[in-house]
């Protein structure tokens, strides 16, 4: 991997706040966007912008050419079974409600059980409380080893409960790092008769993802994760089970006829995506998955895993830092949360930003999970293939003088 030609096709990259290059190591919140990327979506925009299906005229063909065609791209990616099984939405976090509340409000009852992670971000973790309040069915958790971050054994016997009706949870921990093994997780609630909800958001931008293979019912994921556009998102969906499920959305191009007091919804994906559709960021999702199989998984894996070596190897040498989660950087998938004893994240974070490094601060739309650990928040830097081992020793460096700062000793 050539990391300084990919370097350069990333300006904001080369930004200097303050006289200093800036470091982003906020990756897993949303990542920056390559030149490639950016010109697909502006090359569409000032050539071919129309309101797909929705016309006969050159620009409503181009437009619809542009999504129908990123959805082959989508589906390759997945390797998924068919186009129809791809769903647009704005991010994970609507994918994951359109699970909730057109599969999972319909489908369970009083009796029935939900079984997700202490680890879960809130999108999947809020929805399935509200599905659990309309249903009457339980919510139960998975928890976590507080230190090395690993499933506790007595609690993943939940899975085997033939109550649990919906199984979901993250592939990837935004918080502790972690990639949670799905494929045995997923063949053992399918052993008991569960549907299965995988959050994709922290694992597809970063590992090869085959949901033929996984054999989930669900899987959803984000396109600003990957180098995408904001706004742009996925659900892929097992074909008999979406169209066994109520449209999310109603309203133009989701139909197929509609009278004075009945509707026939159209045909999937049609059906769940209502409206005008973000069609620039389908075309940057398209040329941000291209742009991510270039580089290769492989090669994505090699450089996140040696910036989180240097990271944790770095932490454990600074006193008074704590690392959340499992600190073997085989275990972490492109991010480290820690705290730093005696001051709050927020000025942990702002003293940083004042050195141009951008990391995230608070509880991470995880904050059951930091209750759980005993924090009320945490920082977090995580890292994508753009970023360097160099910036990995001026975040080390500067992160050192944290505690100094705030006018406490070593």
């Amino acid at each position: 991997m050539n990391l300084e030609a990919i370097r350069n096709d990333f300006p904001i990259l080369k930004t200097q706040c303050a006289g200093r290059d800036v470091v982003y190591f906020d990756n897993a919140a949303t990542t920056q966007k390559p030149l490639p990327v950016l010109q697909a979506a502006f090359e569409y925009s000032t050539h071919s912008n129309g309101n797909p299906h929705r016309g006969a005229h050159i620009f409503a063909i181009a437009a619809s050419e542009a999504y129908d065609g990123s959805k082959e791209t989508v589906r390759r990616f997945l390797n998924a079974r068919s186009t129809r099984e791809i769903i647009y939405t704005r991010n994970t976090t609507e994918s994951l409600n359109l699970v909730a509340r057109s599969y999972g409000e319909t489908h369970l009852k009083q009796g029935d059980k939900i079984l997700i992670t202490i680890a879960e971000h809130h999108s999947d973790l809020v929805t399935w409380q509200r599905v659990a309040h309309k249903t009457g069915a339980a919510l139960e958790y998975i928890y976590v080893d507080k230190e090395t971050g690993h499933f506790l054994p007595e609690d993943l016997k939940k899975i085997d409960d033939p109550a649990v009706k919906i199984f979901a949870f993250a592939e990837v921990s935004n918080v502790l790092g972690i990639h949670f093994d799905p494929k045995p997780l997923i063949e053992r609630a399918h052993a008991h008769g569960a549907v299965v909800v995988l959050d994709g958001a922290q694992s597809a931008p970063h590992r090869k993802v085959d949901v033929q293979d996984l054999d989930c019912d669900f899987f959803a994921f984000s396109g600003h994760k990957m180098c995408a556009a904001d706004g742009i998102g996925v659900l892929y969906g097992r074909e008999e089970l979406l169209n066994d499920m109520e449209p999310f959305l109603l309203g133009g191009d989701m139909i197929d006829l509609v009278e004075e007091q009945e509707t026939r919804f159209a045909e999937l994906p049609a059906k769940f995506e209502a409206g005008t559709q973000y069609v620039e960021g389908a075309v940057s999702l398209e040329a941000a998955i291209r742009y991510v199989e270039a580089i290769g998984f492989d090669a994505i894996r090699e450089q996140e895993q040696k910036l989180v070596r240097r990271t944790l190897e770095g932490m454990q040498q600074i006193p008074h830092i704590r690392i959340i989660g499992p600190k073997d950087p085989a275990e972490k998938e492109g991010l480290v949360a820690f705290t730093v004893k005696d001051v709050h994240p927020h000025d942990v974070a702002q003293i940083l930003s004042a050195e141009g490094i951008c990391i995230r601060t608070g509880h991470h739309c995880a904050e059951p999970l930091h209750r759980y650990l005993g924090i009320n928040a945490s920082c977090r830097a995580s890292f994508y293939f753009y970023n360097t081992e160099e910036e990995v020793d001026y975040f080390l460096e500067k992160l050192k003088g944290v505690r100094p700062m705030m006018g406490y000793g070593d």
